[in-house]
């Protein structure tokens, strides 16, 4: 299971790479395993303001659909265009071409998680 050292993580399995006040965020390694195979994903909130924990869009897989939620406040920029036509990337790289949004950090990441941190919450 890869669980990057330099990116920050929610108890909610989403991924955080902050670049000064801008973050690009995905789901982790664990919870595209987890969901199974993504076939796809609905993001809408492009141009939005969305506090931390609340969900920014949702992902399907084969047997289920899963909310996403922010990790920290603030106004999605952008989504990865590559899902549209290939949700798959989300289970083949999920922390490089399988990205879903980048956004203008607002609110405070305190409240993120260490790669141990995440990795004690999923037992590995």
């Amino acid at each position: 299971m890869n669980i990057p050292d330099s990116l920050k993580y929610t108890k909610d399995h989403e991924w955080v790479k902050i670049e000064g006040n801008t973050a690009t965020v995905g789901i982790t390694d664990f919870a595209q395993g987890e969901l199974g195979d993504i076939v796809y994903v609905d993001i809408t909130s492009v141009g939005q303001e969305i506090a931390a924990h609340e969900i920014f869009g949702t992902v399907e897989a084969v047997k289920t659909v899963s909310d996403l939620y922010m990790p920290v406040g603030g106004k999605v920029l952008e989504l990865n265009p590559i899902l549209d036509g290939s949700p798959e990337k989300v289970n083949e790289d999920p922390y490089g071409d399988g990205w879903m949004i980048k956004i203008q950090i607002s609110g405070s990441t305190n409240d993120l998680l260490s790669a141990a941190q995440y990795k004690e919450l999923i037992g590995k």
